[in-house]
């Protein structure tokens, strides 16, 4: 099954993202309140593109592929809004989210969605759910642990992680549904694709990650 394919072929990436010390201190919740309103700040420069890019890769789709383009409506529905409850955790953090709002996004980040919109307008659009596999993969092995131990090192409100806590939630239903999903993928060029973006994301997100103050 395809799934299992793309899982195995990103496990050197996978693991290598993992080993990131800053997700080793979220995950032991030794991170400043400065490192986790970054990530926010971070998190939201990137989410905002989400259903852009998720509406940019279904247009492109082929006829043939409708069951593909229909799972992306899905995913729309999921995930709209969700940028606004990044800032609004900014908020509950004591920080100013209009701020980060009308900021740029690091040089990491704006690289990860470049190379995001690229792959979707100018290469294959299926690649796309090689980001799903790192973003949502990573939610669910990570973010609720991470969102409970910083909120209790930090002294947080629950307003303040209403993205970490929900995603890894979410998140789980979400992969079974991607697992059936890649395993419906039968082009071999689709597949490739797929793996290529996950393995290139896992790289680039990591980035994101490497840059995050650590203090």
């Amino acid at each position: 099954m395809f799934h299992e394919r793309l899982l195995a072929e990103t496990e050197a990436a996978r693991n290598e993202f993992l080993a990131i010390e800053a997700i080793q201190r979220g995950m032991r919740g030794e991170v400043s309140l400065e490192t986790y309103v970054a990530f926010l700040g971070q998190a939201y420069h990137h989410v905002k593109h989400t259903l852009p890019l998720l509406m940019g890769c279904g247009s492109r789709l082929p006829m043939e592929k409708e069951w593909l383009r229909e799972a992306i409506a899905e995913y729309i529905e999921e995930e709209t809004g969700h940028q606004e409850w990044i800032l609004n955790d900014i908020a509950a953090c004591g920080a100013d989210k209009e701020a980060v709002r009308n900021s740029r996004p690091h040089p990491s980040t704006e690289l990860m969605v470049a190379y995001a919109w690229d792959s979707v307008q100018r290469g294959n659009p299926v690649s796309f759910f090689g980001m799903v596999l790192v973003l949502e993969g990573t939610s669910v092995s990570l973010a609720t642990t991470a969102a409970q131990r910083i909120q209790q090192a930090l002294g947080l409100p629950d307003a303040a992680f209403s993205y970490l806590s929900s995603h890894g939630a979410l998140d789980i239903g979400h992969m079974k549904f991607f697992e059936t999903l890649m395993n419906r993928v039968e082009d071999e060029a689709d597949r490739e694709a797929i793996i290529h973006m996950a393995n290139m994301m896992y790289r680039l997100y990591g980035d994101v990650f490497r840059n995050l103050p650590l203090n």
